[in-house]
């Protein structure tokens, strides 16, 4: 699938004059760095079709229709119109989009990078798609609310290139705080969905899964990562006993594999220059009842795959002794994985992900939250005890 899309693309640009061309070939690189297919693509259904429900605190989104179709997708707009909207988070009559787009982050992009995706996705066939809108809860249903979410959260990045840091430093920079938009994932929120400016890169949780923290801690973040192992990662999914999942599993197969190499190194290179946080007081030892329940559980459920000591095995099995996502403060992808399975990201690399059953059907919720509270406090982990109401049903 992934190959038949790229040669629609070369095909496309083949019949076009040389400047047309490039310009095409740039804006559909760019959707790549933008992750853009993740939330435009409806599953099963055309490229950025749109249809895609993407659920927030606040209730539902329903990602648009970018195919050049004019009455549900972007036929009608003009390039001015869709940069407008990609850039600065605006409608063509002028109202707001609602920041599940990112455009805190896109803003970024110049003017002249949001009229080459606009040129790619012109050469899309147009699908005609109906779905649209959204359905979120009072008050964040008025538009004209979303005037004072960006006088908070809309500003402007630091400008770039930083003269301090060399051009590779600076291309991840671009990437990671533009069109990447990864502090949308990593950066924990404010109860009006806007980036805790104080907490930036140090994690978050969506959708119910974490996003561990991207700084340079050596237990939550990526301090104990080298930057090739943050590189492979983004291409394969898997690195430093880790394999990606969920929401981030998607980010690879669409966005992180299709990168070219440069650019995933700059991230890698940006990355390893943040900073770790303050250090924080350790958490309370879990009751010792928990911990017996949970290491019986693991040792019959968990062991066989993850090793009695969690070395998981390289490739196939995640490591959970030191595992960031494991000693996350919040345990929802632990919970979720344990309670609904997993698939590892695929990618042409590693066509098959590892998968890994669910347990809801076979383990009560005191169960998993013993065996959740075991992983976060064994092999060196350390992190807050699980509640049996914190599994949901």
């Amino acid at each position: 699938m992934q190959t038949a899309w790229w040669a629609v693309v070369f095909l496309l640009c083949a019949a076009l004059p040389a400047s047309a061309e490039d310009r095409v070939r740039e804006g559909a690189y760019l959707t790549v760095l933008g992750d853009c297919a993740a939330c435009h693509t409806p599953p099963g259904g055309a490229p950025f079709s749109g249809g895609r429900r993407i659920p927030t605190p606040f209730g539902t989104v329903i990602a648009p229709n970018l195919t050049p179709d004019r009455e549900t997708g972007l036929g009608a707009w003009s390039e001015d119109e869709f940069a407008r909207a990609l850039r600065f988070g605006r409608r063509r009559d002028g109202g707001f989009l609602y920041p599940a787009h990112p455009y805190p982050y896109f803003a970024r992009f110049t003017r002249a990078e949001a009229g080459a995706i606009h040129a790619y996705l012109a050469t899309l066939a147009p699908v005609h798609q109906a779905a649209r809108g959204a359905d979120l809860s009072f008050p964040f249903d008025l538009r004209f609310l979303l005037r004072f979410w960006d006088a908070l959260y809309a500003t402007p990045a630091p400008p770039l290139p930083d003269p301090g840091h060399d051009a590779l430093w600076n291309r991840g920079a671009f990437i990671v705080t533009g069109p990447g938009h990864c502090g949308a994932c990593h950066t924990a929120k404010t109860w009006l969905g806007g980036d805790v400016a104080a907490r930036a890169w140090q994690g978050g949780v969506v959708a119910g899964w974490v996003a561990p923290a991207l700084d340079g801690d050596p237990r939550t973040g990526l301090g104990a990562w080298s930057a090739a192992e943050i590189a492979a990662f983004l291409a394969t999914g898997a690195a430093h006993g880790q394999l990606a999942s969920g929401p981030m599993a998607e980010m690879v197969t669409l966005s992180g594999a299709r990168m070219t190499a440069a650019d995933r190194e700059a991230i890698a290179r940006y990355l390893k220059s943040l900073p770790p946080p303050p250090p924080s007081p350790p958490p309370p030892q879990p009751p010792p009842a928990v911990m017996a329940a949970g290491a019986g559980l693991y040792r019959l459920r968990c062991a066989p795959c993850h090793g009695r000591d969690g070395e998981g095995t390289p490739g196939l099995f995640p490591r959970l002794a030191g595992s960031a996502v494991v000693i996350a403060a919040r345990p929802d992808t632990v919970l979720r994985v344990i309670r609904d399975g997993a698939r590892a990201a695929a990618t042409d690399a590693a066509p098959t992900g590892a998968a890994m059953p669910g347990f809801a059907a076979t383990l009560d919720r005191a169960a998993i939250a013993a065996i959740a509270t075991y992983i976060r406090n064994s092999w060196g982990n350390a992190a807050p005890a699980v509640a049996a109401s914190a599994v949901t049903p």
